[in-house]
């Protein structure tokens, strides 16, 4: 039996470190779009898409709570004032520095 080869063999096969994939995860949540932040980082949308899905079930602990059109607004409803909240932080930081 002769079988095809997809032009990767499985050793070949790229292999991110986990420094990679969190840094890729949190490029993409900060961006509006994943599929743009899976161009510049040079990897296909599906898998970012894979990652953010295992990321969140990974939080949440189950793939239906996950998968949950409730829990999705809600963390969708919660992303804006955290982000705020990281904004605010860092002018703190920087305002909070004497002046020379």
């Amino acid at each position: 039996m002769v079988t095809k080869s997809s032009g990767t063999s499985p050793d070949k096969r790229r292999k991110d470190d986990a420094a990679f994939k969190a840094e890729a995860l949190r490029l993409a949540s900060e961006s509006r779009s994943t599929q743009a932040a899976a161009r510049q980082l040079g990897i296909s949308p599906k898998l970012l898409y894979r990652w953010q899905q295992a990321q969140v079930v990974a939080e949440v602990g189950s793939v239906e709570v996950a998968r949950d059109p409730e829990v999705r607004a809600l963390r969708a409803a919660n992303k804006r004032p955290a982000q705020e909240l990281d904004i605010l932080k860092k002018a703190l930081v920087i305002f909070g520095q004497p002046t020379p």
